[in-house]
C-alpha cells in the first residue's frame, strides 16, 4: 500500500506507468463533477468509480482485497478512515470472481486518514476497510481507479 497526497506526486516518480496515468486522469478531470457510477477510461484494463456515502463504525463497514485489480482511492471531498491489514493474517472468505472480491474478516494493523486530495494505493496483498467515520458522519465523494494487473 501507498499514502500520499496529488500536491507531492514527484515523490512517487518510481510507480507503476499504469498508477501515474490514473493521477494524470485526476488532474485532467474535473472528477469531483462526475456522476456516481462506472467511467470507462480503457475498458476492462483501467476504469474508475465515482463513489459518495456517509462514513460510518466500522461494525458496519466490510474487510476487502482484490487480485485482479489495483485500487486508487483518490479523496474528493469529506474525510473517511480506511483501515488496513495484509491479506495473509485475515480470515480469507470465497473470492467472487465476476467482482474480484475478496471478503474477509480480522483486525486492523493501521489505519490511514483520508482528506481531500489524499490517496490511497491498495495492492492485492493489502486489505482495506474504508468508509469508517473519524470524528462525526461525513459525507464522502471519492474516485476509486481500477487498474487491471
Amino acid at each position: 500500500m501507498i499514502f500520499g497526497n496529488m500536491a507531492h506526486l514527484e515523490e512517487w516518480f518510481f510507480l507503476e506507468n499504469s498508477v501515474k496515468e490514473c493521477f494524470a486522469y485526476t488532474k485532467e478531470h474535473p472528477l469531483v463533477s462526475y456522476e456516481k457510477g462506472v467511467h470507462r477510461i480503457d475498458g476492462d484494463r483501467l476504469y474508475v468509480n465515482i463513489l459518495e456515502y456517509t462514513t460510518t463504525t466500522p461494525e458496519d463497514r466490510f474487510w476487502e482485497a482484490h487480485r485482479n485489480y489495483l485500487d486508487i482511492h483518490i479523496l474528493l471531498r469529506g474525510e473517511e478512515r480506511i483501515d488496513l491489514n495484509f491479506t495473509d493474517r485475515m480470515h480469507l472468505r470465497e473470492y467472487v470472481p465476476a467482482e474480484d472480491f475478496l471478503p474477509m474478516d480480522g483486525e486492523e494493523n493501521a489505519s490511514v486518514l483520508l482528506r481531500p486530495g489524499d490517496f490511497l494505493v491498495c495492492y492485492p496483498a493489502d486489505a482495506h476497510r474504508t468508509g469508517i467515520v473519524i470524528e462525526e458522519p461525513t459525507v464522502v465523494k471519492k474516485a476509486i481507479f481500477k487498474v487491471r494487473i
